[in-house]
């Protein structure tokens, strides 16, 4: 890491050089050219005859002309410098916004990596401990428990990072049909009661809402949504989620009592790959894939994701959907 740095400030450097001694020579050429127009009208208005009865007219002539080739050569430089400006500031925002890229994606493999040996890690020990040792039911249905859980972690990452490609390639193709929002929020926060048993989900929900939408991508909204909330919040606090109408909009709240978001950061998180840089969330698992995601799949719906602070602290995620008519 600290030679790949070195390199890129290397690369900085040698463009910032060859950008300024392009800049000095073109400013070297426009005097230089200034200063052999002053010489060449200097010849001409020596060789003058200052009896000519047309002299006035002559010397006029030779001054309009050193006058019309300053302008000239002003125009050109300018023109020259605006153009190597464009050039310039066009590609090192592309060589910035690739370093970037490189360094997100990076993080994301780190990210990954992490998120997978994890899972397997612990069902491996799991499955271990199952098969050397003589455990009672209680002690069996746990492991077993827990081990789904991994499962579960491993198939939502990988939903995520298929549905990723496939969305941003345009190759998934959504299937829409109407759908009761209820039945399949209560359904997600079901699954989640199960995962995290110690975990309190409060819910208020209006039965019988109605939208038209894709219920698998709508499902891994939800998902990720509330497994963001239960990842960033502490265990201690609860997690609150409300499902009711306004106007002609069918809105989820899904509210934390986490550390927040920033307002600086309340746009970023929807960035692919992008996490959120406090300490407390580096410390949390993720890939920055699941807000991303979130914002594509409703906007696929044609609706709205706003993010809203939490009082006293915490963050509150809004959904707006359109209502089936």
């Amino acid at each position: 890491m600290v030679n790949k740095s070195g390199k890129i400030k290397t690369i900085f450097i040698i463009y910032w050089f060859l950008l300024l001694y392009i800049v000095a020579a073109l400013v070297w050429w426009y005097i230089e050219l200034s200063r052999q127009n002053t010489q060449m009208t200097e010849y001409k208005i020596h060789r003058l005859n200052t009896q000519d009865i047309n002299y006035s007219q002559q010397l006029n002539s030779i001054i309009k002309d050193e006058d019309r080739k300053t302008a000239q050569y002003i125009g050109e430089g300018s023109i020259f410098f605006l153009l190597i400006s464009a050039g310039a500031i066009f590609l090192f925002r592309a060589v910035n916004t690739q370093l970037k890229n490189s360094q997100q994606q990076q993080g994301f493999m780190m990210a990954i990596t992490h998120e997978l040996k994890t899972p397997i890690a612990i069902t491996k020990l799991n499955l271990e401990t199952l098969q050397k040792r003589k455990l009672d039911d209680v002690q069996q249905q746990r492991l077993i428990n827990n081990t789904l859980q991994e499962a579960n972690r491993m198939n939502a990452l990988c939903n995520n990072l298929l549905l990723s490609s496939q969305m941003e390639a345009g190759g998934y193709k959504i299937n829409l049909e109407k759908i009761n929002i209820a039945d399949l929020v209560q359904g997600c926060v079901r699954d989640f009661t199960i995962r995290f048993p110690n975990k309190n989900i409060v819910t208020r929900i209006e039965n019988e809402l109605f939208i038209c939408g894709d219920v698998f991508l709508l499902q891994m909204a939800m998902n990720n949504l509330i497994d963001n909330a239960i990842k960033y919040a502490p265990k201690e606090t609860s997690i609150f989620i409300k499902l009711f109408t306004n106007n002609n909009f069918n809105v989820v709240e899904i509210t934390d009592e986490g550390p927040g978001i920033s307002d600086i950061e309340k746009e970023k998180v929807f960035k692919k790959y992008y996490r959120l840089g406090g300490e407390a969330t580096q410390r949390s698992k993720g890939t920055g894939l699941g807000l991303f995601l979130v914002h594509k799949i409703i906007s696929a719906h044609k609706g709205k994701i706003m993010i809203e602070d939490n009082s006293p602290n915490g963050a509150k995620f809004i959904l707006q959907l359109n209502q089936f008519v």
